[in-house]
């Protein structure tokens, strides 16, 4: 049995002796040092990790763009999390959004805590999530946007359409939460999110020019496969992360997102050897990123059988949107945004519904679910709302501005490329 500091066991009677303050409400060291750690591992998820996941795949002429990209999202959206963001999110106790309680961070200050953390570890942590989900739409429409619909974009998406949906999810009297949805750190509030806003930007925008009787293959895999990997390490604080503390539960996340991770590569591999003659750096690269996907909103409440399960799945389903379904209705979402986030977010949401019963090994069902059937319910809800919100206002959004400003850039643009037509750099001086 561990010793108690006498100074502590003081200063904690005399904290439970006051109002309004209890145990839980004193701070971790454990789980503070966790939680710093957990957040600068999503931040490197963006900055480097999509950034060279998806620098790798576009053209070398675009190389700079997607880069750039990722770069201004992880500013802009820094200063409106701050600003405005969080309180949506996580100000209030609303049913559809958070109010403007903390405004500015209002409140936000050394000594307010977010159960045994500072509560500003907790909104850099959320942060970090704001950022990376609208980072991953950049993929959909990579090589023929104009930069400065973009960040217009961006910055009115954040405020419309991510900021509500988190606090369904996860704020405090947010619907879904209320009804017992499971998304353990954003199965539904990032990645579905995140693919359907992409289909439908690629969708309003138009294929590429030439796409798809024109060849353009990725310019550089290596790029594309340091980055895959920078996304596997930092996804360990995305899951772990999302306990907000240093327990048994983030101990869990851990080993399931590694497992389910694993599992999808190894899918997406196979499943491309047998229907290709051969398997690829891309393939099995991308089958990861889907296996991290789909266990997001699985990682708090399965075990790890269910989540090899939830990855080989969200391998085949990934590969097979990917390729197979997107050919068949000849949409141009460049990086596949759709199909790997979208399809495997829709996987794995709706598998934790099954692999969180106990009887499979899972931590059990959300709060006032008694039942697989019930807890599947509520997951298809979680799905079918967050597609059918997201979808509707990432659509007006997108109309809007192209009638306003226009978001396309020009044909001499798109073929002179994005890096020299935008930004006047070359990403290499060939």
């Amino acid at each position: 049995m561990k010793r108690l500091n006498a100074s502590r066991v003081v200063t904690a009677l005399s904290l439970s002796l006051m109002p309004g303050v209890s145990f839980a409400d004193e701070l971790s060291a454990g789980d503070t040092a966790w939680m710093l750690t957990a957040t600068a591992l999503v931040l490197f998820m963006t900055i480097p990790g999509l950034s060279l996941f998806y620098a790798g795949m576009v053209r070398a002429k675009n190389v700079l763009s997607v880069m750039m990209q990722c770069f201004a999202i992880t500013s802009l959206i820094t200063v409106l999390w701050a600003l405005y963001g969080y309180t949506i999110a996580f100000g209030g106790e609303g049913v559809y959004w958070g109010g403007l309680s903390k405004a500015f961070l209002r409140g936000v200050g050394v000594d307010t805590l977010s159960g045994t953390i500072p509560e500003s570890v907790f909104m850099t942590f959320q942060m970090t999530f704001a950022i990376i989900t609208p980072a991953l739409i950049v993929g959909a429409f990579a090589e023929r946007m104009k930069f400065s619909a973009m960040l217009l974009f961006m910055a009115i998406w954040l405020t419309l359409v991510y900021a509500p949906i988190t606090h369904w999810v996860w704020g405090d009297g947010g619907w879904l939460g209320n009804k017992g949805i499971l998304d353990f750190a954003g199965g539904t509030v990032v990645h579905i999110n995140a693919g359907t806003a992409g289909l439908v930007a690629a969708l309003v925008l138009g294929r590429r020019k030439g796409y798809p009787r024109t060849a353009m293959p990725p310019h550089n895999l290596a790029l594309t496969v340091v980055g895959a990997s920078m996304l596997w390490v930092g996804w360990f604080g995305f899951n772990a992360g999302s306990e907000l503390a240093a327990d048994g539960t983030a101990g869990m996340a851990m080993a399931v997102t590694q497992i389910a991770t694993a599992g999808a590569a190894l899918a997406w591999m196979f499943g491309e050897w047998m229907g290709h003659g051969k398997p690829s750096v891309l393939g099995i690269a991308s089958g990861a990123v889907a296996g991290l996907v789909a266990i997001t909103p699985a990682s708090g409440s399965v075990g790890p059988m269910g989540a090899l399960l939830i990855g080989a799945a969200a391998g085949v389903g990934a590969f097979i949107a990917s390729t197979k379904i997107k050919h068949a209705f000849g949409y141009d979402d460049s990086l596949d945004v759709f199909g790997v986030h979208a399809v495997g977010g829709i996987v794995g949401a709706l598998l934790t519904g099954v692999f969180c019963a106990q009887s499979l090994g899972g931590a059990g069902f959300g709060d006032g679910i008694d039942g697989i059937g019930q807890q599947l319910g509520v997951q298809l809800l979680g799905v079918v709302s967050t597609i059918a919100y997201t979808g509707v206002v990432s659509f007006v959004i997108l109309k809007t501005l192209d009638l306003t400003m226009g978001l396309r850039v020009s044909e001499e643009f798109e073929t002179e490329g994005l890096d020299l037509a935008l930004h006047d750099e070359r990403g290499y001086n060939w």
